[in-house]
């Protein structure tokens, strides 16, 4: 887990050791719905090992807004949004040409759900979407 000093609080990106391996490339479970903020957090706190982020795709129904730029701190960043509906995922395009797809985990989601779906997302042996693994754990928490 990266720490985000900007907004005090953990930044909770988990991201896969190898992304190539699975389907998902890593879980991302921000604080708010509110695009804006918690793009920004992620894009000035990503991981430096792993690179730096240069444009990002969004799911419109995961999000209160749907901005085309965002102020990020090293000015504006172009982002745009899947043009069919692909729930719960971003797409994070890093400036080295590689591109990694982040599950992004409700942030209503508890805790213990939360860690549960991160496991499960980052599983070798993952063959579940996003948005299947999401429906999956809402239908364990309401048995």
């Amino acid at each position: 887990m990266t720490t985000s000093n900007h907004m005090s609080r953990p930044l909770r990106l988990h991201l896969a050791p190898d992304p190539s391996d699975g389907l998902l490339d890593g879980a991302w479970w921000p604080y708010s719905h509110d695009l804006e903020t918690e793009l920004a957090d992620l894009v000035d706190h990503f991981p430096p090992e792993v690179g730096r982020v240069s444009r990002v795709l969004f799911s419109r129904p995961d999000w209160q807004t749907h901005p085309r730029h965002i102020q990020v701190g090293r000015g504006m960043m172009k982002t745009g949004s899947f043009p069919s509906d692909d729930s719960h995922v971003v797409l994070l395009k890093l400036a080295r040409e590689q591109q990694l797809k982040v599950m992004v985990i409700p942030p209503e989601t508890t805790p213990d759900a939360a860690e549960q779906l991160v496991a499960e997302a980052l599983a070798p042996t993952n063959r579940r979407s996003a948005p299947e693994l999401i429906a999956h754990a809402r239908g364990s928490m309401s048995s």
